[in-house]
């Protein structure tokens, strides 16, 4: 679930708090359902149950469970580990704020503008994948908003000492914007020298797709990833069937509760959402969703927006930019789009769910 409010990505204290109270999408259960033919993968059939392996870790401030089923040429499982392994390790060197020697922290260091400053493949497809996801969802989706994010103390400093003024926030706000970054000839290009771009609200989706093309090229063709709640499910589960995720009902702060088992066949999903990630002054809650139209906290009441994408960097991104749009606007870029969301709304002290059309029919 990734959010774009969540600017301490890779600090371990701080991120594994914000990301655990982050996660909504968690592994219902490892075994696939017995469901039709049509989510059947070729030559397994509904009753056969074989061996799956489980590789476990942490990465990105996070935890990820790779779960897959070995093929006829599937390496050891160590070596797959391995490897996975190596390949979260150069996606934090590529994208990390908070390794000082990545990719991303010397771009965000640079402080030279209108001069390009050469990338690597990776960061610039993740970035270009981020400026089309903010002009899809109006500017609610910006990697740029980290000085608003550590202004309101949802950042590596925590809470401030008092809620900022409105000088702060216009200050602040300067220093953010994505028409600031520019991509040109396979490189980043600044027109601010304070720009700084944090990828937390899409880092880790790209992280699930990277995982999956790498068990693909080991011949490993059924798989369920997650990381931290990103979560892509192919081919058929342990018992023939799709695979199987829950989405959270939102409770309070200790309770939980699963609010609805979606079946996954060669698609991911992400979700995002603020419902415990705030705090109280004086009366009033501060979300940690920044809303970079305003500078401030969110303030609509949907507590969380889950989107289906067959690319989970995409659903990753999106979930965080519906999630700031608030439920009537994400619901009208939704139907419009025709894109597979589920809103969960808090009315009162209830919690109400809002399918898009899209997503009724995925789940039929």
């Amino acid at each position: 679930m990734s959010d774009i409010s969540a600017n301490s990505f890779y600090r371990k204290k701080l991120e594994e708090k914000a990301l655990t109270r982050r996660s909504f999408l968690r592994i219902f259960g490892f075994l696939g359902l017995a469901g039709g033919a049509g989510a059947t993968a070729a030559g397994c059939g509904l009753t056969d149950t074989p061996d799956k392996t489980v590789i476990r870790g942490t990465t990105m401030g996070t935890y990820f469970a790779v779960t897959y089923i070995p093929g006829d040429n599937t390496p050891a499982e160590n070596d797959v580990r391995q490897r996975i392994e190596k390949r979260f390790a150069n996606i934090n060197k590529c994208m990390s704020t908070f390794d000082e020697s990545s990719e991303l922290s010397k771009f965000n260091r640079f402080r030279r503008t209108d001069t390009p400053f050469p990338v690597s493949a990776e960061l610039l497809k993740v970035i270009k994948e981020a400026i089309r996801l903010n002009k899809f969802t109006n500017g609610a989706l910006d990697v740029t908003v980290g000085p608003l994010v550590n202004l309101w103390g949802f950042g590596p400093d925590g809470r401030p000492n008092k809620i900022p003024s409105a000088k702060a926030v216009r200050e602040a706000k300067e220093r953010c914007g994505i028409h600031n970054l520019v991509v040109k000839d396979g490189a980043l290009i600044k027109k601010t020298p304070e720009l700084y771009v944090d990828l937390s609200a899409i880092a880790k989706g790209f992280g699930v797709d990277a995982i999956a093309q790498l068990l693909e090229s080991l011949d490993i063709k059924r798989y369920l990833i997650d990381v931290g709640g990103e979560v892509r499910g192919n081919g058929a589960g342990t018992r023939g069937g799709p695979w199987r995720v829950a989405v959270e009902r939102p409770v309070p702060e200790g309770d939980a509760a699963m609010d609805r088992v979606i079946h996954l066949v060669d698609t991911s999903v992400a979700t995002s959402g603020d419902y415990r990630n705030y705090y109280e002054e004086n009366g009033r809650r501060y979300s940690h969703t920044i809303d970079p139209t305003t500078g401030r906290p969110i303030r609509h009441n949907l507590a969380s927006v889950t989107v289906m994408d067959e690319s989970c960097m995409t659903a990753d991104g999106l979930a965080t930019g519906l999630d700031v749009m608030g439920p009537k606007k994400a619901q009208a870029l939704a139907e419009k789009h025709n894109l597979p969301i589920v809103l969960i709304v808090k009315e009162g002290n209830t919690f109400r769910e809002i399918p898009s059309t899209a997503w009724k029919k995925a789940m039929r």
